[in-house]
């Protein structure tokens, strides 16, 4: 008897994705009761063979297309049972995750659901095949697939499930299956947030307002770049790695702005950080400055998981007349709830304070200009700017010049192997900064891709 019903912990699938587990439960029970044998014998009823095999075929059908959207291969089964257990959070999965086993009562119940567990991983389905006339059972335990086919992770988590699912099904005992997937939360962590490395913010109903509540949701394709692929700007990049590097130990570690000119390299950094530190357990949260009302609501569902969040605000920054940073400031610092140790926010920006100031805030001579004074100019300044003071880490990324720009085309010339004289690609790349947007990493990174998507110049050259 499949006992489904039985689970403890591993019950209440995210999404519906425990109905395919159920209709196997049933098949499994069917068949091992000898209704489904029985059925084969009566012709046309509402249980007849013909409607059972249509209810195999559906579930064979699943797994395709699972095996399609998550990029699993091998024993399609398997991987669907190892994904269920991955992607569950509960009391024990969490407390497990990024730290291994935890102690208590609580291990007795997984032990429980384990045991049911590989009775699914064990159950042998050739005699219902043979039963139901259906061959086409052992591609799904063989099936051949790709990891970078996956739309949902990237290739090396993908492998890691299909990995994991093949320990599980070759476990001795239930026992056994409790340690293995025990070190798999230890080391990845447990859902969504051990499973990706970057997120961004989701209302609900998008476009309604207030009060539909805020979900976080997994960015599928982050770029896979790391801090020493970005050349030059060493100096700001080893600042924004120790104080990282501090936050994920688990010591004291700032909020930090990244400020300076456009195309240096910021949010490149951002991304870096999320790629190197992904397996110390940081993963990063985008969050635009209209979800700024949403802040309270995300920290909330996130301070009590054992991994390190940065909460990323890119190219951040507020006219006179946006009041959103008011959110940010309380925060950052300032409510009466203390923000989380394992939370830090970083942001991006071309503005050096954020927002925008006029001659107007800085005049105190007691004469009205044309915009209209605030009596308590001082005040209204150093609310601007208080904003500004409550990132302990601030790093700036001024714009090359022509001589750091021309090393930064070099440097990505060689990594990319474009072969051309020196010369003749730095007089290239100062046409192209002229017309495209002047000297920065971006401009020139933008460049080489001008360069490598020339296929008849390269072949001519060759």
């Amino acid at each position: 008897m499949m006992r489904d019903c039985e689970l403890m912990l591993y019950r209440g699938f995210p999404d519906d994705r425990g109905r395919l587990l159920h209709s196997m439960a049933l098949l499994m029970n069917e068949y091992d009761d000898g209704v489904m044998e029985q059925c084969g014998k009566v012709k046309g009823g509402p249980g007849s063979e013909r409607n059972t095999k249509d209810r195999f075929c559906g579930c064979i059908h699943s797994l395709l297309e699972m095996a399609g959207t998550y990029g699993f291969h091998g024993n399609l089964w398997h991987c669907y049972l190892t994904h269920l257990l991955v992607i569950h959070v509960n009391s024990y999965s969490r407390g497990c995750e990024m730290r291994g086993e935890v102690e208590g009562t609580v291990n007795e119940a997984v032990l429980h659901d384990m045991e049911i567990f590989k009775e699914f991983f064990d159950y042998d389905f050739a005699p219902m095949c043979r039963l139901l006339g259906i061959e086409a059972f052992s591609m799904i335990e063989h099936y051949q697939g790709s990891a970078l086919e996956s739309r949902v992770y990237n290739s090396r988590i993908c492998e890691r499930i299909c990995e994991l699912a093949v320990k599980l099904g070759e476990a001795a005992t239930p026992a056994e299956m409790k340690s293995t997937l025990t070190d798999f939360y230890g080391e990845y962590g447990v859902g969504k947030f051990g499973l990706h490395k970057s997120f961004r913010i989701v209302r609900e109903g998008q476009g309604l307002s207030m009060g539909t509540g805020a979900r976080i949701e997994p960015i599928l394709n982050i770029a896979h770049v790391k801090l020493d692929d970005l050349v030059g700007y060493e100096l700001q990049k080893k600042k924004l790695r120790d104080n990282t590097e501090a936050f994920v130990s688990g010591r004291k570690a700032n909020n930090c702005l990244l400020f300076g000119d456009a195309g240096t390299g910021k949010s490149s950094c951002i991304k870096a950080i999320a790629n190197e530190y992904y397996h110390r357990g940081l993963r990063v949260i985008e969050v635009y400055k209209h979800q700024f009302q949403d802040l309270n609501e995300i920290i909330s569902q996130i301070k009590s998981r054992n991994y390190k969040f940065i909460i990323f605000m890119d190219d951040l920054s507020f006219e006179d007349f946006e009041i959103e940073y008011k959110y940010l400031k309380a925060v950052i610092e300032g409510g009466l709830e203390r923000k989380p140790e394992n939370v830090l926010i970083y942001a991006t920006s071309n503005r050096r304070h954020l927002i925008r100031e006029n001659y107007g805030d800085k005049t105190e001579d007691g004469h009205l200009p044309e915009i209209r004074q605030d009596m308590h100019t001082s005040d209204t300044v150093q609310e601007k700017l208080s904003l500004v003071y409550r990132f302990g880490v601030t790093i700036y990324f001024g714009a090359p010049d022509k001589k750091q720009f021309q090393g930064i085309v070099g440097a990505l010339a060689d990594r990319y192997g474009i072969k051309m004289p020196q010369e003749e690609l730095l007089l290239e790349a100062n046409k192209w900064e002229l017309s495209h947007g002047g000297l920065s990493g971006r401009t020139a990174q933008q460049f080489i891709d001008y360069i490598l998507g020339m296929r008849n110049w390269n072949k001519n050259r060759r």
